[in-house]
């Protein structure tokens, strides 16, 4: 059940935290593109912002695997940097070179300051939703 619960963190933390990022920079002018895209995607043409709450889904498995047993601040900094490094590490390196886009998108510093930005708030709200009651008792 821990997992269901950091698959749904997060999904949650994608469409709240990375995309309310995304709005800061976009509403800013820091970023071209603008937050909660609902232009279908392939292969199953939902809403591009499911497509990504999906991955951020499984990711916040992935990120509850690496930080549950942390307490503290170590908690939140691994929940921060994690969360920064392993979704643009492999958007970098796997997605974007995929999409014909090079790695790093070029290397353009506001591709890879972005990400860093994005996915650290993801993560830091994936660790956040984590952490809030289930209202579940158990027995």
């Amino acid at each position: 059940m821990i997992y269901l619960k950091a698959f749904i963190a997060g999904f949650i933390s994608t469409l709240v935290f990375h995309q309310g990022v995304l709005w800061l920079l976009y509403a800013g002018g820091f970023s071209p593109r603008a937050p909660w895209n609902v232009t279908p995607v392939p292969p199953l043409n939902v809403p591009a912002v499911i497509s990504l709450a999906f991955w951020g889904g499984l990711w916040g498995m992935l990120l509850w695997a690496l930080i549950g047993a942390s307490g503290g601040g170590a908690y939140w900094i691994k929940a921060l940097v994690i969360g920064a490094l392993g979704p643009s590490l492999v958007a970098w390196f796997v997605v974007m070179p995929m999409k014909g886009m090079g790695l790093a998108g070029g290397w353009d510093p506001k591709i890879i300051i972005g990400a860093l930005l994005l996915n650290g708030a993801w993560g830091l709200g994936t660790a956040l939703l984590m952490r809030l009651p289930t209202g579940h008792t158990p027995g």
